[in-house]
This record gives structure tokens, sequence and C-alpha cells, in this order.
């Protein structure tokens, strides 16, 4: 797995968690792939791919350990960050942060080893992001 495919493997289990994968959610993974710079060598063919990937290892009884465990071994620490981030912002794509949602990112936070203080940061940058009137 690429980095690339690590971040976007992340972001379709967040969409994913709730067994529910909404159309606002499906736009944000779209537009991050297409938009952002980390995915600017990206071949977006690959997305149905990692997508497969999630559902196969979410049907398994340690599916979710051995995705972090891919993430781990393949995305590079300086990313951590930036795939809780992406994670942030799929979550909040919908509107809505519901439970699976958020006990999801909650384990991303503990998986990364994210500092407290950097994680809410990059929650409120998301929560301020995705604002309705």
């Amino acid at each position: 797995m690429s980095p690339q495919d690590c971040l976007v493997a992340l972001m379709i289990a967040v969409s994913a968690s709730d067994e529910s994968i909404r159309t606002a959610e499906l736009v944000k993974i779209q537009s991050a792939v297409n938009n952002l710079p980390i995915f600017a060598e990206y071949d977006e063919a690959r997305i149905p791919e990692m997508s497969a990937l999630v559902f196969d290892l979410f049907e398994q009884e340690d599916g979710l350990d051995a995705l972090f465990g891919l993430i781990r071994d393949n995305l590079p620490e300086r990313l951590f960050e930036t795939a809780y981030a992406l994670a942030c912002d799929v979550a909040a794509a919908d509107g809505t942060l519901r439970e699976a949602e958020l006990r999801l990112l909650e384990e991303i936070r503990y998986e990364l080893e994210l500092d407290r203080l950097h994680a809410a940061a990059i929650e409120r940058g998301s929560r301020a992001r995705h604002m309705r009137l």
C-alpha cells in the first residue's frame, strides 16, 4: 500500500464505520483526492480497490486492527496528522457525527498516537469548515 492508499482507506473506513456511506462523504473523499497536493500523483482508479480492502477487513473479526497495522506499516509518521484531518473531514461531511464515527476517530487518535491537543485543533478546524447556517 502506498501512503496515499492508506489515506484513502482511512477515509473510506470512517465513511463506512456507521454502516451507511453517505453521498456527502463520498464527495468529500473524491474532492480530497482530486484537490489535495498529497494526492497529486495518486491513481484514482485505486479507490475501488481500497474500498474493497476496507470492506473485506470490516467483515473480519480483527479487521480494524489489521487496517491500523497496514496504515502504521505504510504511512510515514509525519502524515499521521494529515490522516486524522482527512478522517475528521469525512466524518463531518454530512453535518452529523454519529457514535460509530466518533468511536473510530477516537481509535484513530489512539492508534496513531496523536497528541490530544493537536487532535483537538484538527477536530476544531474540521468543525469550522463544515458548519451550517
